[in-house]
């Protein structure tokens, strides 16, 4: 009885130390990874610079007298027309002012009138000796005398009424008015540094930025050549808003300041867009785009494919048996989401779009052909047919 059990003891332990000697191996499968083609196209390269944007006219409303403001009479962000009444300064004081004026003038009339009498009595008695000479001449210098009181005195009035009428400040152009910098009850006073609201006209908008002085003579070089690429490229400008989306309308080239500061080492240029939709407003911190740069037949490849390390890029390129070589390449300027390639690489080569840690130089993968252009949104990305 004892023999058996002891077989039955001993057999688990067999089967144990016989599993444990069996190697178990691995299956191992091919990473699968997007692959696309190096993409050979013309590319029109865009140079960012930052601008800011101004209205089509942007006024000053100052006060041309001075006084208190009695009423504001519009609506502060509101579009205003030319000649519309925008402040009142308290009238009172230049309404005095006139009536004064007024006052004045009539008496110098009165006192023309007395001189044109007393000349037209002296004269006929002068003729027959019955006045002297020197009485006479003294009556037609009164006379013209009373005659300059009156253009002096009508020169006053017509100045007092002018003031008069600056105590109502009317709007210089039709625009979209701003938030006023007095309220009612506010002393006013003339000056360059009181200014009461800025009006602008939103019908076009003005933006200006800087470029380096090298750039500027790199593009003006280029495009004074007999055949150049970048014809037409000030009438093409894009427009890049502050939330990173690009502007429906394109712009063109206005003007470009006569010197480049010395203090910057810039040259100012400025771009008109339209503004249909009054989207844009003065103010706005704007990325002008404008192609610097044309290249004929550039290779491309995406930027989410390029491993750049220690300042070396390099991608991963699909050979023979499937198997990946990451290559050193040399990138030009972007172009949209890609790298020109500018060595490194041939039109039709593959690459692994990579992103992942499990790719190794020598990998074998599972390549899995992907369509992609410059541009084009990653959801959109599609399997190759």
């Amino acid at each position: 009885m004892k023999k058996p059990f002891t077989i039955l003891l001993a057999l688990p332990v067999f089967l144990l130390f016989s599993a444990c000697g069996k190697k178990t191996v691995p299956v191992q499968f091919a990473l699968e990874v997007p692959v696309t083609s190096v993409v050979q196209q013309d590319v029109r390269l865009q140079s960012e610079y930052t601008g800011q944007t101004y209205g089509q006219s942007d006024i000053q409303v100052n006060p041309r007298v001075d006084g208190l403001i009695m009423s504001l009479n519009f609506k502060e962000g509101n579009l205003v027309t030319k000649g519309e009444l925008l402040y009142t300064i308290d009238p009172l004081p230049f309404q005095t002012k006139v009536s004064e004026a007024e006052g004045s003038l009539a008496q110098a009339q009165a006192t023309l009138a007395k001189a044109k009498s007393d000349l037209d009595m002296i004269e006929p008695l002068a003729k027959i000796n019955a006045v002297s000479q020197r009485e006479l001449v003294a009556a037609k210098a009164t006379y013209e005398a009373s005659k300059a009181s009156i253009q002096a005195a009508e020169a006053s009035l017509e100045n007092a009424k002018i003031k008069l009428g600056y105590c109502r400040i009317l709007a210089p152009i039709s625009g979209l008015i701003g938030i006023s910098k007095v309220r009612v009850g506010d002393y006013v006073q003339p000056g360059s540094m009181s200014v009461l609201n800025t009006i602008s006209d939103l019908g076009e908008i003005r933006v200006r930025f800087t470029i380096s002085e090298q750039e500027y003579l790199r593009i003006f070089r280029e495009i004074n050549k007999d055949k150049t690429a970048l014809k037409g490229a000030g009438q093409n400008i894009a427009l890049k808003l502050s939330d990173g989306s690009m502007y429906s309308q394109t712009g063109k080239l206005s003007f470009a300041d006569r010197q480049i500061d010395p203090t910057t080492g810039a040259m100012t240029f400025e771009a008109s867009f339209t503004n249909p939709d009054k989207l844009l407003r003065p103010g706005q911190y704007v990325k002008v785009l404008v192609v610097t740069d044309v290249r004929k037949n550039a290779l491309l490849v995406p930027q989410r494919a390029v491993i750049e390390m220690q300042g070396i890029s390099q991608v991963y390129v699909l050979g023979d048996s499937s198997k990946v070589q990451m290559k050193i390449i040399t990138t030009g300027p972007t172009f949209k989401d890609a790298y020109v390639v500018e060595d490194g690489l041939a039109a039709g080569d593959k690459i692994a779009f990579g992103g992942t840690q499990l790719l190794r130089n020598g990998s074998v993968i599972t390549p899995k052909p992907t369509d992609w252009q410059p541009g084009m949104p990653a959801n959109k990305t599609a399997p190759g047919k």
